[in-house]
């Protein structure tokens, strides 16, 4: 095995290690991908965790009644 990345599906040779990193816009470390370094990737952990970044729905909130049929 030579240690090269394969691409995975959709992705072009060498585009991936072109990105930015995904928290601060530096170029994105192979070890980290798609960030540039631990604390990066940590920083992005913590939005997740923190509920910063959140996946929309047109569920209602937890304790909230959903809105009436029209």
């Amino acid at each position: 095995m030579t240690g090269e990345r394969k691409n995975g599906p959709g992705e072009e040779a060498g585009l991936a290690d072109e990105r930015p990193c995904a928290v601060c816009g530096r170029p994105a470390a192979a070890q980290y991908r798609p960030f540039c370094s631990k604390r990066c990737a940590d920083v992005d952990l913590n939005r997740w965790l923190g509920e910063q970044y959140r996946i929309p729905t047109d569920e209602p909130a937890d304790g909230e009644e959903p809105p009436p049929d029209a």
